[in-house]
């Protein structure tokens, strides 16, 4: 089963702490999109929190939150995230943090499998979008399967941001096989449509990107990062970052203000998180 809880707000916002800067480039895209009309801001991160367990495997989910307090984000997507799993002391992780950072949530269990004792509920493990937004709708869908792998998902949902409804996706793909990569973002494109609108998706992509599955996922999106990060933006190991797997993918009508890899905390989990400001395009007035 998935799952979508409304939370009472509690802001406990640290964003000042490690939040994006304001540059010229910034305060100029800002200017141009409010000309046009844009003007709702989404704050969007993504973030792999390896079941709330550090590199070294120590669990702290209360560590993960504090990363995620400190971002400030409108709506982040979770990857790697558990349900009664002994592993993680049996937590309903999803949950855990939505009661704790006061945020909205929904769950898209991709592995739903028998619990590890007695009377304890069945254990899941998958993708979570946790929002300050409302969450009008969601849905998770199974991608693409090589038997014996592990089952991947694409959890997706309706955020109501200023009154226009957003797409908000979180995935999670294979991390050992190109082909099956490619028939899962294949598969996304497929549920996303050939030209979406106002949707951003994110994830542990498990690829660099170069590789053809992000060049099928930039087809129809744009990569946030090569359109306002700086650097490499390398997200993983999270202790010694030498790759850029972890992504913010948005429609052509979204406009990026800037994004960023925050590394306050490498010990938090094997993954760093992404951050990212985002223009929405301005409602479609009705006549």
């Amino acid at each position: 089963m998935d799952h979508l809880i409304t939370v009472p707000g509690r802001r406990r916002f640290l964003a000042a702490a490690i939040g994006l800067g304001t540059t010229a480039a910034t305060g100029t895209a800002w200017a141009a999109a409010t000309a046009t009309g844009a003007q709702e801001r989404l704050r969007v991160a993504t973030f792999n929190i390896h079941h709330g367990a550090s590199p070294a495997d120590v669990l702290d989910l209360e560590r993960v939150a504090q990363v995620i307090e400190a971002l400030g984000v409108d709506v982040i997507g979770l990857e790697e995230v558990d349900r009664y799993w002994r592993r993680s002391g049996f937590a309903d992780q999803p949950a855990w943090l939505g009661e704790r950072l006061g945020m909205r949530y929904a769950f898209g269990a991709n592995l739903d499998l028998d619990p590890e004792e007695p009377g304890r509920p069945r254990r899941q493990y998958g993708t979570a979008v946790l929002s300050r937004r409302p969450i009008l709708s969601w849905t998770n869908t199974h991608l693409p399967l090589v038997p014996g792998h592990e089952q991947r998902g694409l959890l997706r949902a309706t955020l109501d941001v200023g009154g226009t409804r957003v797409t908000f996706a979180v995935t999670h793909l294979q991390h050992d096989d190109g082909r099956e990569r490619e028939r899962q973002s294949a598969r996304i494109a497929e549920l996303l449509g050939p030209d979406p609108g106002r949707t951003v998706l994110v994830g542990d992509l498990n690829a660099t990107s170069e590789a053809p599955e992000i060049r099928t996922l930039t087809g129809v999106l744009d990569d946030v990062w090569t359109k306002a990060g700086t650097g490499d933006g390398f997200t993983y190991a999270a202790a010694d970052p030498h790759a850029r797997i972890d992504y913010l993918l948005a429609s052509h009508d979204i406009g990026p203000l800037a994004a960023e890899v925050v590394t306050a905390d490498p010990e938090a989990s094997d993954h760093l998180p992404v951050v990212s400001d985002l223009l929405m395009p301005a409602a479609r007035r009705r006549r």
